[in-house]
């Protein structure tokens, strides 16, 4: 069980709780979301053998993104590095490139079955490690933190925004 110091969460006004949030907010999600992302990238470059930006292109062109060119926007790097990334991966059989026939100039960027179940292993073996680091809490933290993540996914997402 986690103990949080009860005087943190009973200021007396949403005012007076606002910057507490923030504060925490600031101080929990972005050094947690790196360590997560750190994970990701050490299995990609040391278990699976490939660099931090082919597992990018990977992830990206399993999410539908399938040319140099979107790569590199999304990436803001130039089409070259993006270039070199794809031919590596196509080498080692995990992307595959095809022409399209109306637009000989446009080629379609396509995981194979080997690119896709590497990149599965990768996210099973990190869905692996956060379900053992979850697991010592109970299911009413398990709750709590449910209910947290809804909370900021809803008041960030609103179009009141």
């Amino acid at each position: 069980m986690i103990n949080v110091p009860c005087e943190e969460l009973t200021p007396a006004s949403s005012a007076e709780l606002i910057p507490l949030t923030i504060d925490r907010f600031w101080e929990t999600i972005p050094p947690l979301w790196h360590g997560v992302k750190m994970r990701l990238r050490a299995a990609a470059a040391e278990q699976f053998g490939i660099t931090v930006e082919q597992f990018h292109i990977l992830r990206h062109v399993r999410k539908g993104i399938g040319s140099v060119s979107e790569l590199a926007e999304v990436r803001q790097i130039s089409r070259s590095a993006i270039s070199q990334g794809v031919d590596a991966l196509v080498e080692k059989g995990l992307l595959t490139r095809t022409q399209e026939l109306s637009d000989r100039r446009h080629v379609l960027l396509q995981l194979t079955p080997h690119g896709c179940d590497l990149l599965n292993a990768i996210f099973d073996q990190n869905r692996t490690w956060m379900a053992a680091k979850l697991q010592s809490l109970s299911p009413a933290e398990l709750g709590l933190l449910l209910q947290a993540m809804d909370l900021f996914k809803t008041t960030f997402t609103r179009d009141d925004l």
